[in-house]
């Protein structure tokens, strides 16, 4: 398929202007080329545009937008000496630059490579892009558990800070490792120490990074105009609650004697109970004054939506540019008016957003500011 002319200059944010999937999902192999801003991918159900929407999602730390484990990525039926893979050209501000990632071979580990070298981990993927989604699966956001409002904010502040992404990986890593010793050796108070120290150290780096962003994002919110809500948006948890009025240094003690204090009862109970994964997103209906979670599906994916843009738009003013939007079937679920406003936005940023739909009638306001793509049965082709 052609390629879109290529941009006189390199643009402000990042772009994903090539992909290409091997044993991927429904993919036995597959290529897409696009440019900046919106691209548009339309057909049946079950046709693979989530999918593609979920190889992009890998180019950055995390197990994607379904939260999969790298063995789920491998295409059924295909050969049994075959390992799924992910490349991307990426084009930003400083050119371009060749990401990819997929599972390395004998293994299920998932290794990445950037510019043809192995990195570390997966926290090298995000100094080159900041990825944001919103899925149907999403859409219980605010009525579910804390845990998918913990990454959606963490996503968000990778935007912004992408060392952020290194944050989340050292406190996860602390927390298991101390569940393990909770668990095996309890005994071990000089390694529970040790550990300890490094949880409460990245937690309280963690929680203060998500309670800086959602103060920003509560201006932002509060300047938008539009048909989108204004939602109001708190960081809530223990940390962050002694974040509002007490020195990081302190809270860090604190947590450090809650932790030790505390091993007997967690070990019991298997599971720590205080610290950063203990905190949460919490959102109000700024009109009604209710909790999200009490409005309509429309009015939580309407929020949802206003929460994405609002940080694009913190981005692009702080950073000067804006992550890569993958929005699965959200156009379904917004009225005319917002769906255009939507539209809009994303023309404004300049930022790329794939967007996936069954009906193609309602992309039609995109014209051909927008790349259309129909996939059907894994095959893309450009409309």
């Amino acid at each position: 398929m052609s390629r879109p002319a290529a941009p006189v200059a390199a643009p402000a944010s990042a772009s994903v202007t090539r992909l290409t999937l091997t044993e991927f999902r429904c993919y036995a192999y597959a290529r897409i080329e696009a440019g900046p801003g919106a691209v548009v991918l339309t057909g049946p159900n079950g046709a693979g545009k989530t999918n593609l929407l979920e190889a992009i999602s890998l180019l950055s730390p995390g197990r994607g937008l379904r939260g999969a484990r790298s063995a789920d990525f491998q295409r059924l039926n295909g050969p049994l000496d075959a390992v799924w893979g992910v490349a991307a050209t990426v084009a930003g501000p400083d050119g371009e630059t060749l990401v990819g990632t997929g599972r390395e071979a004998g293994s299920e580990r998932r290794v990445v490579q950037v510019d043809g070298k192995t990195g570390k981990s997966q926290t090298a993927l995000a100094d080159i892009l900041s990825i944001v989604w919103l899925t149907p699966q999403m859409d219980r956001l605010f009525a579910e558990g804390a845990k998918g409002r913990r990454r959606f904010l963490d996503r968000l502040v990778f935007g912004l800070d992408p060392a952020h992404a290194g944050r989340v990986t050292r406190h996860d890593t602390a927390l298991r490792q101390r569940a393990k010793l909770l668990a095996e050796r309890l005994g071990e108070t000089a390694w529970l120490d040790a550990v300890e120290a490094e949880l409460a150290a990245t937690g309280v780096a963690l929680a203060a990074a998500r309670v800086d962003m959602v103060a920003r994002l509560a201006r932002a919110l509060d300047a938008s105009t539009g048909p989108f809500p204004r939602p109001v948006v708190t960081a809530d948890g223990p940390v962050e609650a002694r974040l509002s009025n007490q020195p990081a240094l302190a809270v860090e003690d604190w947590l450090k004697e809650s932790l030790a204090r505390n091993r007997m009862a967690d070990a019991a109970q298997g599971e720590t109970r205080v610290g950063a994964h203990k905190g949460d997103l919490g959102v109000m209906h700024r009109e009604k004054s209710v909790p999200a979670a009490l409005t309509s599906t429309g009015e939580q994916k309407a929020i949802l939506v206003a929460i994405v843009l609002a940080a694009a738009r913190l981005a692009m003013a702080e950073r000067g540019r804006t992550p890569i939007l993958l929005l699965d079937e959200v156009a379904a679920h917004l009225d005319d008016t917002r769906r255009q406003a939507l539209y809009a936005e994303i023309a404004a940023l300049g930022a790329q957003a794939w967007m996936t739909g069954t009906d193609k009638t309602l992309f039609d306001a995109l014209g051909d500011e927008a790349q259309h793509f129909t996939i059907r049965d894994a095959v893309i082709t450009q409309a």
